[in-house]
């Protein structure tokens, strides 16, 4: 009964650490992990929200107000889970933030916060619980996106960052499997987070949607995204697609870039001038959040003498 018991739930008394668990998939996941018998980390900016993701979990649960762009913050958070929950087995590098605007529209530090979240935060959480992983000979899942199929214009920092944040992760399989350690990588398409929160008023992303196949159109719920995640996580499985007929959608990748940027030239040709030249905007609660409490850091700081 004992083997029966760990083979329907091979994730029990596991710990696993999700970045950007406050809210959207990274709490979804959280969740689903949790219910899947596992003791999660939450790491997150918002602190009041955190706490509440953590505390509606079913399982044992810790959670930490970390900057993914914070080496010796994550170097911390690492001890804390060691010590509140044991050594993690899974470590989900989530945290991810977005804008949206033209390039020339987009400040250099926001554009340059979107790389540092989405990419660098991702290797530096990576680094921080290697160790951990290696004692455990765990698994390291990378949120990607299918924004690193083909790239959108407006979206030049986020499209960068996920196909930065794709090859790392598997630059970084090569490294890490002689150890035992296996690395994931995740394509997220169209999923219902605040990050979606009025799609249909961004012209390029609105168009690109509807230029879709039907099906490639639906917005997915983080639940049902984590639960894609969950069993690829259960699997140690080196792609996850969510939604999984994306899989199929990879042998054609070298058609994609072309692809969008016809539809998005198209797009961009009837629109007013003044759409183009507006100011570049954080989508969602958790991307505008980030962004306040990294000026607010930086407002604090003293100057550089």
């Amino acid at each position: 009964m004992r083997g029966n018991h760990q083979t329907a739930r091979p994730l029990e008394g596991r710990v696993a650490v999700v970045t950007g668990a406050a809210r959207g998939v990274g709490e979804a996941l959280a969740r689903s992990l949790s219910e899947a018998g596992m003791r999660v980390a939450l790491l997150g900016r918002e602190r009041t929200t955190l706490r509440e993701a953590a505390e509606a979990l079913p399982g044992p649960s810790l959670c930490v107000e970390c900057d993914v762009t914070d080496r010796a913050a994550l170097a911390d958070a690492a001890r804390e889970v060691a010590a509140g929950l044991g050594p993690a087995s899974v470590v989900v590098a989530n945290a991810g933030i977005a804008v949206s605007g033209p390039f020339d529209r987009t400040a250099a530090d926001l554009w340059q916060r979107v790389i540092d979240v989405n990419l660098t935060g991702s290797a530096d959480t990576a680094r921080a619980f290697l160790p951990q992983l290696t004692a455990t000979r765990g698994y390291f899942l990378q949120i990607a996106s299918t924004a690193a199929f083909g790239a959108a214009p407006m979206m030049s920092a986020y499209c960068a960052s996920k196909a930065g944040a794709e090859s790392f992760a598997l630059a970084l399989r090569g490294e890490v499997e002689p150890d035992g350690v296996q690395v994931g990588v995740a394509y997220l398409h169209w999923t219902g987070t605040d990050m979606l929160t009025g799609i249909d008023d961004h012209p390029v992303l609105e168009a690109l949607r509807r230029n879709q196949p039907r099906p490639a159109r639906r917005v997915h719920s983080p639940a049902q995204v984590a639960q894609w995640l969950t069993r690829g996580v259960i699997r140690r499985a080196p792609q996850i697609y969510a939604p999984p007929w994306l899989r199929w959608c990879q042998p054609l990748r070298p058609l994609f870039p072309a692809l969008v940027a016809r539809a998005a030239r198209r797009e961009l040709r009837s629109l007013p001038r003044e759409e183009l030249s507006s100011p570049a905007e954080v989508l969602g609660a958790g991307g505008q959040a980030d962004w306040d409490s990294f000026r607010a850091s930086r407002a604090a700081s003293p100057p550089d003498p």
